[in-house]
């Protein structure tokens, strides 16, 4: 078990890389990058799966339901900064890098029906990963709150786009 990062959702992420084998490198978050003379906000992690790079922006969140069978209650709101920044991350490092938001979602009831839907335990709590493309996250996202610079994608879209995490990094080819 790797503990490199301070948040939960970060290190159920991580250690689930590690369980899998994916290579990856954890990004130092306490410092932006700049890239010429422009700040770019950092990303979490940078994966190397057999096919292609990935970009990750991790976003936790609770899920406070008791069945996926309806992909419903899903929070996946991201502030605007962080859509920027994965876009910008992607140009800097080419398109051959794909750039995800990976919602790690904590179980809050212990008994949940995951609708055969793969479950990582880490540390006595319940965790399932979502996958958003950028591409897509930017396509169908609203505003949230003008206050606060958040985003959010609509429920119906939510559904569409998001994809296992597993089948991002071990069937990305036929993504």
């Amino acid at each position: 078990m790797k503990d490199s990062t301070a948040n939960h959702y970060e290190r159920a992420f991580e250690n689930w890389l590690i369980d899998h084998r994916i290579e990856y490198v954890a990004e130092y978050q306490h410092e932006r990058a700049t890239v010429g003379d422009v700040e770019i906000k950092s990303f979490d992690f940078l994966l190397m799966p057999s096919s292609r790079p990935v970009i990750v922006e991790v976003k936790g969140r609770t899920f406070r339901g008791t069945s996926l069978a309806k992909m419903a209650g899903f929070e996946c709101w991201v502030t605007t900064e962080d859509v920027d920044g994965l876009l910008k991350w992607q140009q800097v490092l080419g398109r051959e890098h794909r750039a995800v938001f990976v919602f790690a979602y904590k179980m809050e009831n212990v008994d949940v029906d995951f609708n055969g839907r793969d479950v990582f335990d880490f540390n006595a709590n319940k965790y399932l990963f979502f996958c958003v493309m950028l591409e897509d996250y930017r396509k169908f996202m609203k505003r949230r709150s003008p206050k606060w610079q958040t985003v959010t994608l609509p429920a119906d879209k939510f559904r569409q786009c998001a994809i296992p995490l597993d089948r991002l990094l071990f069937e990305t080819k036929a993504l």
